[in-house]
């Protein structure tokens, strides 16, 4: 069997997809079965870590949009990266999938730099993507873009286990994916990015544009979920959203990380949060 990045156009219709520098059109629940490591994986030595980011720093074409960035996920942690439209939350993202240059530091996923690594790699070895467009393939129905999700990789997310978790959209089953609303799109793309059982969850301005009812199912999903064990990573000009999500909140602004504690903390910190996430 072939390898192969599973992506699709702005119709929705699947094609294979090359890899590139500039915005992906696909989203990283990708299909192959190519291990990740050419060696043997060693045991890592970031005990607790499951995704590293050591002191990046990133250029997207000529422009450098991060500045000695650092953090760190580990199992069943939420961290959320808050910081206003263009701080560099998304950038973040793209350095870890390889869809931005990084020009220094270190990317590492339980201990193994990925940098330089396909991208089609990167979900074998339990990384999922869920981008901030939702992304669904408009001409399958729920249930066929839940199994174009799926890797091979043991795990937890089965069918049944996925309608547990997002109900609304057990009856939408055989719908076609472009007959549904913009929150059950939201839902079948995180379900879908699931599917592929990874160990760390990017999520992507995941409330963005969503109704308040839709929202809070989503925080009730990605509370679930990291009750799984699976680190989430999420990016989110919503602190409302993400505050009770995250184990740790990292502002940034400017593409460098000004700061990083708790909720509570930061509520402490009014006149760093009014400028960072309200300008």
């Amino acid at each position: 069997m072939g390898t192969g990045i599973i992506g699709w156009d702005h119709g929705g219709d699947l094609h294979e997809e090359t890899r590139g520098l500039g915005r992906p059109a696909f989203s990283c629940c990708c299909i192959g079965p190519d291990a990740f490591w050419d060696e043997p994986q060693a045991q890592s030595k970031e005990v607790g870590r499951v995704l590293h980011i050591d002191n990046v720093e990133a250029c997207h074409g000529p422009a450098q949009v991060l500045f000695g960035l650092s953090l760190a996920v580990g199992p069943g942690e939420g961290v959320a990266l808050l910081g206003r439209n263009g701080a560099g939350k998304s950038a973040t993202f793209l350095a870890v999938l390889g869809l931005i240059r990084v020009t220094a530091g270190d990317i590492r996923l339980h201990g193994q730099s990925v940098l330089g690594r396909p991208l089609h790699t990167l979900a074998r070895a339990g990384l999922g993507w869920v981008p901030e467009e939702r992304r669904v393939f408009t001409g399958l129905s729920v249930a066929e873009n839940i199994r174009v999700g799926m890797s091979g990789r043991p795990g937890p997310w089965s069918e049944a286990r996925l309608q547990a978790l997002f109900p609304a959209l057990a009856p939408l089953w055989r719908r076609p994916a472009g007959l549904l609303s913009g929150g059950e799109q939201q839902m079948l793309s995180v379900a879908r990015t699931l599917a592929g059982n990874p160990d760390v969850l990017l999520l992507d301005e995941p409330s963005e544009g969503l109704a308040p009812i839709v929202v809070q199912a989503l925080a009730e999903a990605v509370a679930a979920i990291k009750a799984e064990g699976v680190a989430v990573l999420l990016s989110e000009q919503n602190p409302l959203f993400a505050e009770p999500l995250a184990d740790r909140l990292v502002l940034i602004e400017r593409g460098r990380a000004v700061w990083t504690g708790s909720a509570q903390a930061l509520a402490a910190e009014t006149e760093l949060r009014e400028r960072v996430l309200l300008g």
